[in-house]
């Protein structure tokens, strides 16, 4: 076992941090079986290391039936053997450290799968030592669920077990049992699953679905929602769930005391640090404010603001910022535009955008310019757009259910693509992967653009590096400037550097007039970005971006 990794004194790390999420079955596969794992990438961590990553973010690995893909744990203190062995992890852990990468892993801790032995036990009667441990209830008089709680894969949220006669709660998968954090017992042994992985030296988590730890107790039910109010941010919008205000099935206030006694551990270990995922589209804001504030809980929270269906302009940004800093004054954001549960962010907001590459570039610099840590997304840096997988080839059981008005995740989750001449894009040498490699991503392989002076590739790598060299850029407050149209400007501001942000959000080039004071720009060899400036105009080209430095 590694011992607990003591390379990071400063425990505010994470505080402007860029953390590179790897979705495990798609990144690397080292065995040829067509399915990546935690050997491949400890392959490949010299290329997140060189992208300029902070961190690393790697959905779970842990042992599971795969029914959600890993999101379904079956034993929290172990490798799944499709991917490894804990002897893998102690030494991919191990060569990120070297490489000064941390590693956070994520946590599903809301509920487990229907294999896990806790479950299994809990089913078998209602008096056994782990009968409380998951969410039972009893049938309403005439047999139906016990209250009217919808869940996110589609349905009533009960599911009958016909050995207890009783209903279990599950938000996602009917295999998916949710825990009952009402019961102490469950909260301990979950805490002893976190110490499991400190102690192997993580730096930090990723907790998934960290506002449905508890439901009421009571199990009322759930009040409609308006219809003017639905929004398809948390759920697509073929999904009932979006029908229900989720006053009752999640959020609950008794949240707050678990998350303290979650950080606690935390604080346990040198510079240790969490980033919650906040699935709540009516106060998303609101509980980020609650998860974020008194130091005592959690560093940062996982926002689904930039990653809703509505293309982001000028005025999201701005608005979204803003309501982040009015919802939680004593928060961190930690923003995305692309994970592995939305579709990519060129498909989802450019599928109408004829120049890619320039949008991307822009949209890049723009993540990496906000105030707040950032998540990129594997395959993001190269401007991928999202798959086409054919309905005979889908995993994802939400899309398999929603088929074709809404077509799953895994058109997000194919494999990356290294080598445009080996098989597979150079992921496996397997004959079929455990998804399709897109034959539209081959050519944006990491080889076809490395060394590329205008690929996307090499605009991360060179904004990320200019992004490193100025903490005002890392941690520095925000400041938004009035300007009309498709223009985005806002500086930012630390230790007395002042940096001017100004993006070109249209694919129109836009004249720009600077604000007031001595701005002298950075040289477009930083980020790519060829910008005609007279005086104080500025002649951005479609989807470009502006930057400059405050006096010297």
């Amino acid at each position: 076992m590694n011992a607990i990794n003591n390379q990071a004194a400063d425990k505010n790390w994470w505080r402007g941090a860029v953390i590179y999420q790897v979705y495990p079955r798609s990144f690397q596969d080292s065995n040829g079986d067509g399915i990546g794992d935690i050997k491949g990438i400890a392959d490949r961590l010299d290329y997140i290391a060189e992208l300029g990553a902070d961190a690393v973010w790697i959905s779970p690995f842990f042992t599971s039936p795969m029914k959600d893909f890993g999101y379904d744990v079956s034993n929290y203190c172990d490798i799944d053997p499709m991917f490894g062995t804990l002897a893998d992890f102690d030494l991919m852990i191990e060569k990120a450290h070297k490489l000064g990468l941390k590693i956070m892993i994520d946590l599903v801790l809301s509920h487990t799968s229907d294999q896990h032995p806790w479950f299994m036990e809990s089913r078998q009667s209602r008096d056994n030592p782990k009968a409380d441990w998951y969410v039972w209830a009893d049938a309403k008089p005439d047999g139906s669920p016990p209250n009217n709680w919808l869940g996110m894969f589609g349905g009533s949220a009960w599911q009958w077990d016909a050995r207890r006669l009783q209903y279990y709660l599950h938000n996602f998968l009917a295999s998916q049992p949710d825990l009952n954090f009402h019961n102490m017992d469950v909260q301990d042994a979950l805490l002893e699953a976190v110490r499991f992985w400190l102690d192997r030296g993580v730096d930090g988590f990723r907790l998934d679905t960290i506002n449905y730890y508890f439901c009421d107790k009571e199990l009322r039910d759930n009040p409609p929602l308006a219809p003017e109010l639905r929004n398809d941010s948390t759920a697509p919008a073929v999904n009932p769930y979006n029908y229900q205000l989720h006053l009752y099935d999640k959020s609950r206030p008794e949240n707050l005391e678990f998350l303290k006694r979650l950080r606690a551990v935390m604080e346990e270990y040198p510079a240790i640090a969490a980033v919650g995922e906040v699935g709540e589209a009516q106060r998303g804001l609101e509980i980020v404010g609650e998860y974020t504030s008194g130091g005592d809980k959690m560093q940062m929270c996982y926002a689904f603001e930039f990653l809703a269906p509505q293309k982001v302009t000028p005025e999201r940004v701005v608005d979204s910022i803003n309501a982040f800093a009015d919802a939680a004054p004593e928060g961190w954001a930690c923003w995305a535009f692309s994970n592995h549960d939305v579709v990519r962010h060129l498909t989802r907001w450019g599928a109408d955008v004829e120049d890619k590459p320039a949008y991307a570039k822009m949209l890049a610099s723009l993540l990496m310019s906000l105030r707040g840590s950032v998540c990129i997304y594997e395959g993001e840096e190269l401007g991928l757009t999202e798959a086409d997988v054919a309905f005979e080839d889908l995993q994802d059981p939400y899309g398999i259910e929603f088929w074709p008005e809404f077509k799953g995740r895994d058109g997000c989750r194919t494999p990356m693509v290294w080598q445009a001449g080996a098989a597979n894009g150079g992921f496996s040498t397997a004959e079929k992967t455990w998804l399709p490699v897109s034959a539209d991503h081959i050519m944006k392989s990491v080889d076809v653009q490395q060394g590329e002076d205008t690929s996307v590739l090499e605009h991360y790598r060179r904004f990320l590096a200019f992004r490193r060299q100025h903490k005002a850029l890392i941690s520095g407050t925000i400041a938004f400037i009035p300007h009309e149209g498709d223009t985005l400007v806002f500086t930012r501001e630390e230790g007395g550097e002042t940096v001017l942000c100004i993006f070109n959000m249209s694919a129109e080039p836009v004249t720009a007039k600077l604000p007031e004071g001595d701005w002298n720009a950075f040289s477009a060899e930083d980020f790519g970005f060829a910008v005609d400036r007279d005086g104080d105009t500025i002649k951005l080209p479609a989807w470009g971006a502006y930057f400059a430095r405050h006096g010297e």
